[in-house]
């Protein structure tokens, strides 16, 4: 009988392990966020709207298919603009719909014009949503509740994130991030006089979900070094710390937002001055990963 037990829990994680790596890289990403998306609706009504949803997602999808014909004159892998539309979907707190269509267009538009050395400089659904915030306060908000008080919707998500961005290799960027975010709560809390939990509550939100697996590992809008990645997410960290000790919002957003592409940038300008310390097979992997953003 012990055999037997031995036997189908091998069957068993055999089957998990072939529907994990059955999946293309390309579509890991996509299949990640459509799934935060069925459970955080299902489970806490999420959605505010499934009209200005799925307006968002056909916007972001007929925006890349558009330019990407003018402009390269071939059909563009959809996958990033899936992606972005879906972000969109989920994070605009609007009562009118424009906010959904102009937020997806102005992502997706960002990718084809703010760009340096045939890489455009931000993360597409954080340029649009910081970009709506900014110009229509008034109007738009973005999601920032938490889940509940249930723990499974975030269980179910970070380990389906963690082993969909090892795949991808992007793991560390994201873990760095939480490592350093957990550490500078207690900054906060140090500073505020505030409880520590209330400081690290925030991370277990939907927007945070997005945030750490989405935006802050876009492959076509972070530095290749290894090292570099790390040093960038806690910069983020470190500039939503005190974007939040001044009472900003959604101070990850802006933090992305104000220290992403300066990041890129210097490496762009690194790699321009010295290109034999550009590492090749950051290059390739780079190369490999964008090819589904």
């Amino acid at each position: 009988m012990i055999r037997d037990a031995a036997a189908s829990t091998n069957t068993d994680t055999s089957t998990i392990r072939r529907l994990v790596t059955a999946i293309d890289n390309r579509y890991l990403v996509p299949v990640l966020v459509t799934v935060i998306l069925l459970i955080g609706d299902l489970s806490f009504g999420m959605l505010e709207s499934y009209t200005g949803t799925a307006l968002a997602i056909v916007t972001a999808l007929a925006t890349e298919v558009i330019l990407g014909r003018a402009v390269y004159g071939r059909w563009p892998h959809l996958a990033s603009a899936y992606i972005t539309g879906i972000s969109v979907g989920m994070l605009v707190r609007t009562p009118v719909v424009w906010p959904f269509v102009v937020g997806s267009v102005l992502s997706v538009l960002s990718k084809y014009v703010l760009r340096v050395k045939e890489r455009h400089l931000w993360n597409p659904s954080n340029f649009g949503l910081c970009a709506l915030l900014l110009l229509a306060p008034a109007t738009v908000a973005v999601l920032s509740i938490q889940w509940g008080n249930e723990p499974w919707p975030v269980v179910v998500i970070w380990i389906l994130g963690g082993v969909s961005l090892w795949r991808l290799r992007r793991l560390h960027i994201s873990a760095t991030y939480v490592a350093s975010f957990l550490v500078l709560a207690v900054a906060r809390s140090w500073l505020t006089g505030t409880p520590w939990l209330t400081n690290i509550a925030p991370i277990t939100g939907p927007m945070y979900q997005l945030f750490v697996f989405f935006m802050i590992t876009d492959p076509r809008t972070t530095v290749r070094r290894r090292w570099a990645q790390d040093a960038v997410a806690v910069a983020v960290a470190v500039v939503e710390m005190l974007l939040r000790l001044a009472s900003v919002i959604y101070a990850p957003l802006y933090a992305l937002f104000i220290v992403g592409p300066p990041a890129l940038l210097v490496e762009l300008w690194w790699d321009s001055r010295a290109p034999s310390h550009t590492p090749r097979k950051s290059q390739a992997v780079g190369r490999c990963l964008s090819a589904s953003r």
